[in-house]
């Protein structure tokens, strides 16, 4: 088999160290199963970073990116879901926060179809794994195909996109919601604020976090925050993780999160094309997901998609990253994708000194360069927007935030995201997701579009 180092890379010697310094990173977090997002921060196997991690793998090894996937498929519960985390049996519980025996899976998920040998958290992560899965297999072909890897992984992935459009169709119109902070993987996002009012926070004394011994308070999520992410978590787990039974004080649209279901779903038609099987189920899917989307979360004055808040069945009046995402998705009306690009290159979400995009609205009033997803550039969904500007043939501006996000990238030594003004890293270095998907840039086919 052909080495995919082999295959075309960066030839200058800058590129040749960044993208050396990057496999490093992903070297050096690998398990000997799967790949933690960091060392230090976060020491077990995250889902949606997985999906990213493996974007990268792909590039150094086929086998390996596979891997990846299928190791945190093993995690996931009989019901569908791909749980947030799947935790790593040999660390002790206070290597994090929440910890096994805070999410209690095997025995609290048990109805829900929660493994009985690996512990995992009871709540998801956005969908991007069958993009991630598609794109891995289009990677090496051949070796895909001589594993059977596809044939082992869309079963799965098809179980937990029914699981989405099933379960958590809460809105009742076709979108799948979330319900608490951490599922749509923006944590903090000011989105959040005003639907966590509405919700009474664990006591202090009630929890531990981990994520401050390692992590600047000014960077993370504040105590308030935390005691109610605690809180929505304890009452899903006194649920039981159930859907139907549970009475959910926070239940969102998100569009971020919905838009990597269309893209996951048109590559799980992809998967079942390669594979022989019909696609019909999956392209009707994307193309009626597309059509709620843009009824539900378009706001055609702000010139971004908003989350909905199902509990009271309004827009949230925020502009977040969230809501430039759905430029992924191919068959957007052309007006809308006009519209995403104004705002994208407007000043509320250009950051001239980085070329990366703030993860909310720079002249949004609650706005906070450091803390987390409160303003800080994320490298995530920096490639996610690059995908799409590629997706609607935007090429120069792909091409300004492809060289944004390599640059930085290697100038904050792989951060978790940066400062969007100054190009400060903050939160964790050396982050895996940061390293994969430099890696995928730099290389010769980043520019695959999306299936």
């Amino acid at each position: 088999m052909k080495s995919l180092l082999d295959r075309p890379a960066p030839t200058d010697a800058a590129a040749l160290t960044l993208r050396r310094g990057a496999a490093r990173v992903l070297i050096d977090n690998w398990t000997g199963t799967s790949t933690v997002p960091s060392r230090t921060l976060y020491p077990h196997q995250w889902s949606w970073d997985s999906a990213f991690i493996a974007i990268g793998l792909r590039h150094l090894s086929a086998r390996r990116a596979q891997q990846e996937l299928e190791s945190l498929l093993a995690g996931q519960w009989a019901d569908g879901r791909i749980p947030h985390i799947v935790f790593n049996p040999a660390l002790p519980y206070d290597a994090y926060f929440p910890s096994p025996d805070f999410w209690r899976s095997s025995a609290a998920g048990r109805a829900a179809g929660a493994p009985a040998a690996a512990e995992t958290s009871g709540i998801v992560q956005p969908p991007v794994h069958a993009l991630a899965a598609w794109l891995v297999h289009r990677a090496d072909p051949a070796e895909s195909r001589r594993r059977g890897f596809l044939h082992r992984v869309l079963p799965r992935l098809s179980s937990w996109h029914d699981y989405l459009l099933a379960c958590r169709d809460l809105g009742g119109a076709g979108l799948a919601a979330v319900v608490h902070p951490w599922e749509p993987g923006m944590d903090n996002s000011p989105c959040w604020d005003e639907a966590l009012r509405r919700i009474e926070p664990a006591p202090q004394d009630a929890f531990q976090r981990a994520d401050l011994d390692h992590g600047h308070p000014a960077d993370r999520p504040t105590d308030l925050d935390y005691g109610r992410y605690v809180r929505l978590a304890a009452d899903y787990r006194d649920a039981g993780y159930d859907d139907r039974a549970a009475r959910f004080a926070f239940a969102v649209e998100d569009p971020c999160f919905n838009a990597l279901l269309i893209v996951s779903e048109r590559a799980l038609a992809a998967m079942a094309r390669e594979t022989g099987a019909d696609a019909t189920v999956h392209t009707t899917r994307a193309e009626a997901l597309t059509r709620r989307l843009v009824a539900r979360l378009w706001d055609e004055q702000a010139g971004i998609f908003r989350a909905r808040d199902l509990i009271t069945d309004t827009l949230v009046e925020e502009r977040s990253v969230s809501g430039l995402v759905p430029l992924l998705v191919p068959d957007l009306p052309p007006h809308i994708v006009d519209r995403l690009l104004d705002t994208l290159t407007g000043p509320s979400f250009t950051a001239p000194a980085t070329g990366l995009v703030p993860s909310y609205d720079l002249r949004g009033h609650a706005f906070d360069a450091h803390r987390y997803w409160r303003g800080p550039a994320w490298f995530n969904t920096a490639w996610l927007i690059h995908q799409g500007l590629h997706t609607h043939a935007l090429d120069a501006e792909a091409t300004a935030l492809r060289s944004a996000f390599v640059t930085e990238a290697g100038a904050t030594g792989f951060a978790e995201y940066v400062d969007p003004a100054t190009g400060r890293p903050r939160g964790a270095r050396h982050f895996s997701w940061t390293a994969a998907l430099t890696l995928d840039l730099l290389c010769a086919d980043a520019k695959e579009p999306t299936p």
